[in-house]
């Protein structure tokens, strides 16, 4: 099967270039062999490469400098799903579009977890644009799988690699306590596109983050558990975190939880984040 992927240099791009590699044929792309959010250049890559899925793992994540840089994030985020989508549907491909929990306003009682069919509602500017993004896919073709997830993590900079570093840096860290979501492992999100275009399930929006939710306060606990690290961590509320540390940032939703029962519906394996935590610590510790 030949399949193009886009920001072919990224984390979760790594990932899916993994797990896909073996029995497939592969086009990956950087945003320097191919601008998404120029139409023209798309149709034309697409219309000569001719794959029968085009994964697209570029985006603008950058949550709070996306507060001053809407034009660029809206280009990325959202008229770059929409090129894609417009080309996939003129040769007849299926395009998996990555989004996220940010088209939500998290203010959802943390008793409860976002299911698909639940009304939007993003606060920032990267929520607003990741939205319209999705908002473009549904408007440009019908054979598309938009996959949200939430608190990524894999071969790259991310929230794991910081508190290794200042967990052996410091001897207390103060961490946000009110902020509930699942921490997703790369490889299995990754994994989860994989079974997803094996299985050829319905197409549609699905929430895939790993199992079971936490606090980013008891990801951090576990993440000094599992690395043996003696750092006291002390839970704090995002507005004292935000003082404490003097910063401005956009706003972060108090709910990230996403129900997986769509997805898990397909007879796909997602496994919880704990166990997701020691696979990749397995791998990051021994470095």
């Amino acid at each position: 099967m030949k399949i193009l992927i886009t920001g072919a240099n990224g984390m979760l791009a790594k990932s899916v270039i993994g797990k896909l590699k073996k029995y497939n044929e592969l086009i990956c792309t950087d945003v320097s062999e191919l601008d998404i959010t120029d139409r023209e250049e798309v149709l034309k890559t697409v219309e000569e490469v001719k794959p029968e899925y085009i994964v697209n793992c570029a985006a603008y994540t950058a949550v709070d400098k996306a507060e001053d840089n809407f034009e660029i994030a809206e280009k990325i985020n959202a008229d770059g799903p929409g090129n894609l989508a417009y080309a996939a549907n003129k040769i007849g491909a299926t395009l998996v579009h990555i989004s996220t929990d940010y088209v939500f306003d998290g203010e959802l009682d943390v008793s409860k977890s976002y299911v698909e069919t639940d009304n939007v509602g993003p606060v920032t500017v990267y929520g607003k644009t990741k939205l319209h993004g999705e908002e473009q896919v549904m408007q440009n073709t019908d054979k598309y799988y938009i996959f949200r997830t939430a608190w990524l993590y894999g071969d790259g900079n991310n929230f794991v690699r910081t508190m290794l570093k200042l967990g052996k840096e410091k001897e207390e860290l103060n961490v946000v306590s009110d902020q509930h979501g699942s921490p997703t492992y790369a490889e299995d999100l990754a994994n989860i596109i994989k079974e997803a275009i094996e299985k050829k399930i319905p197409f549609g929006i699905y929430h895939t983050t790993n199992q079971k939710f936490t606090t980013w306060y008891d990801f951090t606990k576990k993440i000094f558990e599992l690395a043996n690290i003696d750092c006291k961590v002390n839970p704090v509320s995002t507005e004292r975190y935000i003082e404490i540390m003097k910063i401005k940032q956009a706003k972060r939703p108090k709910n990230s939880q996403l129900c997986k029962n769509k997805i898990l519906a397909q007879g796909i394996n997602i496994p919880d984040w704990e166990d997701a935590l020691k696979r990749y610590l397995e791998i990051e510790l021994n470095k």
